[in-house]
């Protein structure tokens, strides 16, 4: 499967914004922050973020876009270009700052977490801007040729800065994650918001853990495609289908432990409804598995829809 640049580029956006969200939370604790964390972070913001990233997108991306009519000196280009800059600026004063205190100079702390700070805030900011506006233009300029050169021109960018950039930079980030201790999410949301998050949701939603009982299933008070009521948590999921099936539903426990798939999907017609069923595994971040969560969809709607409506033409 061909990974399209956006997509590459997009996955830096989140590894990066990762390693962000972990240093915010180091530099905000009541301690100071370890010599290995803040040497981890400048070796990634320096020779990942400023020397390849950025460097995917002026050396190879900008410029087709500027071929393709997009001003280098106007517009979302020219912001871009100007925000890279600054960032550049920013990074010349964070390495210096945050290699002293990696080699003992606490005195540099409170300079190194403004200067974090600010960079941070920009790199975000410009993320966003990429993600939303300038990347979905270059999207309907390019061609399929052009976009595939800037595919080319990021590994590129990638292989000069030696073997394997992109797997050794990102274990550095997650090595930050780590030592950051970043927290899920989900972490600051209150259950019963998270539970009602889950019941708004337009699919019905079960879990089956490691040893195949039904842990969870959303939608209790509300109508339900395929009816369950409490009985069934702590049951076996294989009780909960027909013996015609049971080989079927063991196939699929069996692969997704194994890891030889990540979905299982089917289609039913019920009632007049048209339904889509999907199994998928659920891993922790050691890749363990944890369980299987089924998602239950009424699609009939979603089938017959045609044309557009965008989100204004809802007002």
């Amino acid at each position: 499967m061909n990974v399209r640049w956006d997509e590459l580029l997009k996955q830096d956006h989140e590894v990066t914004e990762q390693v962000f969200a972990a240093m915010e939370t180091a530099f905000a604790g009541s301690g100071a922050p370890s010599k290995e964390l803040v040497g981890l972070l400048v070796d990634y913001l320096h020779g990942y973020v400023d020397r390849c990233h950025n460097q995917k997108e002026e050396q190879h991306l900008f410029p087709r876009l500027q071929e393709r009519g997009m001003p280098r000196h106007g517009g979302p280009l020219a912001v871009m270009l100007q925000e890279h800059e600054r960032a550049q600026t920013l990074i010349a004063r964070l390495v210096p700052l945050g290699r002293a205190y990696a080699a003992g100079d606490a005195g540099t702390l409170a300079e190194l977490r403004a200067v974090f700070r600010d960079y941070a805030a920009l790199c975000k900011d410009h993320f966003w801007k990429e993600n939303d506006i300038l990347y979905p233009m270059a999207l309907r300029l390019l061609t399929d040729a052009e976009a595939a050169e800037v595919v080319e021109g990021i590994e590129a960018v990638e292989a000069s800065l030696g073997a394997d950039t992109r797997r050794r930079y990102y274990a550095i980030a997650e090595r930050i994650v780590e030592l950051g201790e970043l927290r899920d999410l989900s972490f600051g949301l209150e259950r019963d918001v998270l539970a009602a998050m889950l019941n708004a949701l337009p699919v019905e939603l079960s879990f089956i853990d490691h040893e195949d009982r039904v842990r969870y299933f959303s939608h209790e008070r509300g109508h339900k495609i395929f009816g369950r009521s409490r009985g069934a948590i702590g049951a076996l999921v294989q009780n909960c289908h027909p013996p015609k099936s049971l080989h079927l539903v063991n196939q699929i426990l069996d692969d997704f432990k194994a890891g030889r798939r990540d979905v299982a999907e089917f289609w039913i017609e019920l009632g007049g409804r048209f339904v889509h069923i999907r199994y998928r595994p659920v891993r922790g971040d050691d890749g363990r598995y944890l369980g299987t969560l089924e998602a239950v969809q009424d699609v009939t709607a979603i089938r017959a829809l045609s044309g557009e409506r965008r989100l204004l033409d809802a007002a």
